[in-house]
């Protein structure tokens, strides 16, 4: 299922649609505002009153600035008639009236005139928001530069044009879903499904104190009963007047509360409640690629959460805060004094809620440790242990990770190091080697987790059993082991399946969530008995991932679980309907109805997607699917076609037509789309594989070795690639080549 990425910043409307999961959406429930502490959003401004500083510290800081009207004051771009071209688009920025416009590009493709409503971020890029019709915001993909003082497009390697869905104007650079809530506090986004409209509100446009905190109604009551004697009660106790305490012992409600924007996730529920676990609300990402390099090191645009999840320094009770002022955003110290706080020989300055018990004590910011010259590229510790990468052409954006080079996984599995990435004249062996001189042999004999996502990403013999070790590794971060059970999803193996019965019961929702996933290989029936108690999982994400798994099976639900059953339903639908601006929940939808029998409601659902986003292919393929079920295999090309019309570059499109071309005996047009499939995206050893075993059916036994042997070299470990050569070789009288992957199969079994 292809989902939206779940991101939610001035950059998180630059990504393309990824896949992750089914079940990703905003739930239309009670506003945030509705807490179970009955606080409600006050007016900010009455909280410099008594927090001076801190507002202070705030007023100007990124969470300030995160958006802002447009006006002479906050927009920082060149509105001197300056003009920017673009994949053959000359757009102008002027003023007029004291107004900001650009003339660019439309809906259409012709150029228009448009007001530039509001401003976001300003530093290091400053994007501009053009409110359409409908009350949609969207973000132009034309940004300032502020630092080389420029116009540029995010996407300079590339042609959009307004049929391509990272156009401005398209859903994917919404404000409304994709940024608002990060950049709003006491965000209502208030679709109306019925007329498709945006009446979006909020208590202020940009990351306030009650953002992070919550809402202060009762603790502002607190603040003004001067007779209540509350100012001479303890500090812990005068926090309690907020829902949360953000200083608190326990450093996963700050992780999460920042986590919140922080991450690459998707919004399950607009009831977001400050301090409730973060997947009762959003759905992070998993260690997956694209997003991730296998060893998980940032890829795409993935921010901090994910990264720091992995860390030792999350594991050991270290928070945002001990690093990064709140209120500022600034860090607490500059240069390598930041780290030296705590990684030092003496008296590591650790908050109490930090495990220091394995925290070596020596000289850390010293040629000794680091062997470069100090003040020296290298000499930095975030040099080595947390390098960054470029987003959004200009942005560089650190590893949270905090991981230790690992040059010899670049040499075994191909992923990059912060050595090489300076050095990079020289090889990642010349690295290696240079590693285990300075710190020692040891790291080459430690294998990490990244050896085993790489050899389960490529199919190699022994990955189900590496993977199974790595889940039940309870000294690993959840989000790891949470992938590795993610990554066995691929393999239909008995110990894969009883991992994942085990995982059921694991105390990280991210691991349970994963865990009930992988049932989705056995039949509906089959999963009653384990999922059943997952109905009534503390965590939203987990329950309605279980509810989705059973409703195919309902009338099969014990008596006991029903009520559960329903509940857990409805949340999953809530979550579909509460997204109801987005084509994604309408496929989820009409899957969850094909499942269940209602092939009408199917139907009717992945119309919805298709008519809010013409180039949504997997609206078109499910629909294509939903008539295949019927029998109706015209309307199935008719889908098919419209889809390909739609989106000409969709293997998937080609290679699902293709497969209605040969149940319809059309074999010539049938190899023709095929074809196109495995042309299109070789990185599919599925495609190839269908092209190939179609052109043995046809007769063309030669060519469909050829193709599959070219697949071979691409996926080696693919295992119905080998067994198709070992049965063609075997047909043609190819007895050599035939008991080759013969014994390549067996060994692949083993």
């Amino acid at each position: 299922m292809y989902l939206p990425d779940p991101s939610s910043s001035v950059s998180y409307v630059a990504a393309r649609l990824i896949v992750i999961s089914a079940l990703l959406g905003v739930v239309a429930a009670c506003s945030p505002s509705e807490q179970a502490n009955t606080s409600t959003y006050v007016s900010e401004e009455s909280c410099a009153g008594c927090h001076t500083a801190q507002s202070k510290a705030w007023a100007g800081s990124h969470h300030d600035l995160a958006m802002q009207d447009a006006n002479e004051q906050t927009v920082l771009g060149n509105f001197n008639n300056s003009r920017f071209s673009y994949s053959g688009i000359n757009s102008r920025f002027y003023r007029r009236d004291g107004k900001y416009f650009v003339t660019t590009d439309g809906p259409d493709g012709k150029l228009a005139e448009f007001e530039i409503r509001h401003t976001f971020g300003v530093e290091p890029l400053q994007q501009y928001l053009i409110e359409l019709p409908g009350g949609r915001l969207q973000a132009l993909s034309i940004a300032w530069d502020t630092r080389r003082k420029r116009w540029f497009h995010l996407y300079p390697n590339e042609r959009i044009d307004h049929r391509d869905e990272l156009h401005w104007t398209k859903l994917s650079q919404n404000w409304n879903h994709m940024c608002g809530e990060c950049h709003a506090t006491d965000y209502r986004k208030n679709y109306d499904a019925a007329t498709g409209a945006y009446n979006t509100t909020a208590k202020r446009f940009d990351v306030g104190c009650q953002a992070c905190h919550g809402p202060a109604s009762r603790h502002l009551a607190w603040a003004q009963n001067a007779e209540s004697g509350a100012m001479k009660s303890p500090a812990g106790a005068r926090k309690q007047d907020f829902t949360i305490d953000l200083a608190a012992r326990e450093s996963r409600i700050q992780v999460e509360t920042c986590a919140r924007c922080h991450s690459r996730r998707s919004t399950l529920s607009a009831d977001y409640r400050h301090g409730a676990p973060l997947m009762d609300s959003h759905l992070p990402a998993l260690l997956t690629e694209p997003l991730y390099y296998a060893d998980g090191q940032i890829r795409d645009e993935v921010y901090v959460y994910g990264s720091f999840l992995q860390s030792k320094m999350h594991a050991r009770g270290v928070r945002c805060s001990d690093c990064h002022e709140p209120h500022s955003t600034k860090l607490r110290a500059q240069g390598n004094s930041l780290c030296a706080s705590c990684h030092n020989a003496t008296a590591p300055k650790a908050g109490a809620h930090i495990d220091i018990s394995s925290l070596g004590k020596k000289n850390y910011d010293a040629p000794a440790h680091h062997h470069h010259k100090p003040g020296a590229s290298g000499s930095l510790c975030v040099d080595c242990h947390a390098p960054s990468r470029n987003y959004m052409v200009v942005d560089p954006r650190r590893d949270h990770s905090f991981r230790i080079p690992r040059p010899d996984l670049s040499t075994k599995i191909g992923t990059p190091n912060a050595c090489n990435e300076c050095h990079q004249d020289r090889s990642s062996n010349w690295a290696a080697d240079t590693v285990a001189r300075w710190y020692g042999p040891q790291r080459r004999r430690e294998k990490h987790y990244g050896e085993v996502f790489a050899a389960a990403t490529a199919g190699q013999p022994g990955s189900v059993r590496d993977l199974v070790t790595l889940v039940k590794d309870k000294t690993e971060a959840s989000i790891v082991r949470a992938t590795a059970l993610d990554l066995l999803n691929r393999y239909q193996d008995r110990e894969a399946l009883v991992v994942f019965q085990d995982s059921l019961k694991d105390a990280d929702p991210l691991v349970r969530r994963a865990a009930v996933v992988g049932h989705e290989r056995l039949a509906a029936a089959q999963r009653v008995t384990a999922l059943a108690p997952l109905l009534d999982d503390p965590v939203l994400a987990v329950r309605i991932e279980a509810a989705r798994l059973l409703a195919p099976a309902d009338k099969t639900i014990p008596a006991e679980r029903k009520a559960q059953f329903d509940r857990a339903l409805a949340e999953f639908r809530n979550v579909q309907v509460g997204n109801a601006d987005r084509p994604e929940a309408h496929v989820n939808l009409g899957n969850f109805y094909a499942a269940s029998g209602d092939l009408d409601q199917a139907i009717a659902a992945y119309r919805k997607a298709i008519e809010l986003d013409p180039v949504y292919v997997p609206g078109y393929i499910n629909l294509a699917d939903t008539y295949r079920a019927r029998g109706d295999e015209t309307s199935v090309e008719k889908s098919l076609l419209q889809a390909i019309a739609a989106s000409p570059g969709s293997a998937a499109a080609h290679h699902s037509l293709g497969l209605s071309l040969v149940r319809q005996r059309r074999t010539n047009e049938a190899l023709g789309e095929l074809r196109k499939a495995a042309e299109l995206d070789r990185d599919n050893a599925r495609f190839s594989y269908i092209y190939g075993v179609a052109l043995n059916s046809a007769g063309q036994s030669k060519q469909a070795i050829r193709i599959l042997q070219g697949a071979h070299d691409r996926h080696p470990n693919n295992r119905d690639i080998v067994g198709a050569l070992m049965a063609f070789h075997r047909d043609m009288g190819n007895a050599s080549e035939a008991r080759r992957f013969a014994e390549k199969l067996q060994a692949m079994s083993e």
